[in-house]
């Protein structure tokens, strides 16, 4: 007998192996899990090796290269550019996406129609990349008739300063006009009590303004110049008297007159719908001036694919697909939060910005650290909404290191430094994903 067994104790008995909580036994898992093995091998493992040992050779693949790939990532002046929007689009993009969600996650549970706002606002997210990419390409079009974008900056901008109605308009035969600083000025000084005539072409009846009347010809007033400006619409022989307004001509309404004398503005007036316009006495001796302001071209809105926006623009379309996926998962935690903490703050008197930035936002932090994370993963992977929005004239300006990779690549034939770009993009994304990985086990464990 032991002494553990004369002093009364227990035996301790052996340690007995975990079982499977199926019962399923080691090789029949290894056997379900072997096709997965061999795919993820063939298809992930394999890939990276080979993209690994590439980026040490040349462009033919038979000299090695060392390290001189990874330096073409920093001075050659495409990736370096690519490199600085991935950064943009790193800090820019998840955050906010993950910002929009959470606003719409918390407003969304004030409002009975929050189910159909969720809804409307996810559907993005059964789009394909290639297909957001053709919509906004469309949406970003120059062209306000047909991009949606500038057809609103067009309208908020009309609201508040019109464009003028005659920027076509230009000089005639024969005109008494010459060309002036982006506008016209007569030949000659006028005379109170002369009738001056300002005929100018080439305004299409179509854009004509809808106040235009039948023009006709001022009458003279000995204390004033008087004088009309309108559409001299004359075509050959016969249909029409050059520099005589004619019965179906119509007038310029709105265009200003000035009268100038030695380089300053003495008086000025605006064209009635039938094109005659009156000036003060102050206006004897002047010339007349139509200043470049009647002939400024309509506004045309923003170069939202120009060199400067292209990159915004592109992020623009990508929190529009995003915004969705990040407003459901912060909704999910946000269905899981503990109710007695948002009221018993606002019990202790706290205001609902105080509750939101508080209590809220806190209790969110890990959900909110989780969707950031997997956005920041998935930018930096873009590829497609930069291949497709962004023309040939401003793509080098958006340029990212997936849509290099692809041109180094394919279109300028060469592999070292794609695989290079491919290792480098590796390395950014595994800190991320170990992050990730590391708060989900926490996460998990709690």
């Amino acid at each position: 007998m032991t002494s553990a067994t004369a002093g009364g104790a227990a035996p301790v008995p052996p340690a007995r192996k975990r079982k499977s909580v199926t019962g399923t036994r080691r090789t029949v898992a290894a056997l379900f899990l072997l096709p997965a093995l061999v795919l993820l091998g063939a298809l992930v493992v394999y890939p990276i090796g080979y993209s690994v040992v590439r980026s040490f050779y040349d462009q033919s693949g038979d000299g090695f290269a060392g390290i001189d790939n990874y330096k073409a990532l920093f001075s050659d002046d495409g990736i370096r550019t690519a490199l600085k929007n991935n950064i943009i689009w790193v800090v820019f993009a998840p955050t906010v996406a993950t910002a929009l969600g959470l606003i719409f996650a918390v407003l969304t549970e004030r409002v009975s129609w929050g189910t159909a706002f969720k809804l409307v606002v996810f559907m993005p997210m059964a789009i394909s990349m290639l297909a957001s990419g053709i919509i906004f390409r469309l949406v970003y079009d120059q062209d306000p008739d047909k991009g949606i974008a500038n057809a609103v900056w067009v309208g908020v901008h009309d609201t508040f300063a019109s464009s003028s109605a005659f920027p076509k308009a230009h000089l005639g035969r024969e005109s008494p006009l010459k060309a002036d600083e982006g506008g016209f000025v007569t030949r000659d000084a006028v005379r109170a009590g002369q009738s001056v005539s300002l005929p100018l072409v080439g305004v299409a009846p179509d854009q004509m303004p809808d106040s235009a009347k039948k023009a006709v010809q001022a009458a003279t007033d000995p204390g004033n110049v008087t004088g009309t400006a309108w559409q001299d619409f004359t075509r050959g022989k016969g249909v029409g008297k050059l520099g005589q307004v004619d019965p179906s001509e119509l007038g310029y309404p709105g265009m200003r007159i000035e009268a100038v004398k030695d380089g300053k503005v003495v008086d000025s007036a605006k064209v009635g719908d039938d094109g005659t316009f009156t000036l003060s006495g102050k206006a004897d001796g002047a010339l007349l001036r139509l200043p470049a302001d009647n002939f400024k071209e309509p506004y045309n809105g923003l170069d939202w694919l120009g060199p400067s926006l292209v990159t915004p623009a592109i992020i623009g379309s990508y929190i529009w697909m995003w915004a969705g996926f990040a407003m459901v998962l912060i909704a999910a935690g946000l269905a899981g939060m503990p109710r007695e903490l948002l009221e018993a703050a606002r019990v202790d008197g706290a205001n609902e910005w105080q509750v939101f930035r508080r209590v809220t936002v806190p209790l969110l932090a890990p959900v909110l650290a989780v969707v950031a994370v997997t956005l920041m993963i998935n930018v930096l992977k873009v590829f497609d909404l930069v291949f497709i929005i962004a023309p040939g004239s401003s793509q080098d300006d958006a340029n990212v290191l997936a849509l290099e990779l692809y041109r180094k690549g394919f279109a300028e034939d060469q592999p070292g430094i794609a695989s290079a770009i491919a290792v480098f993009l590796l390395l950014l994304v595994i800190p991320v994903m170990l992050f990730n990985v590391r708060r989900l086990r926490r996460e998990v464990r709690r």
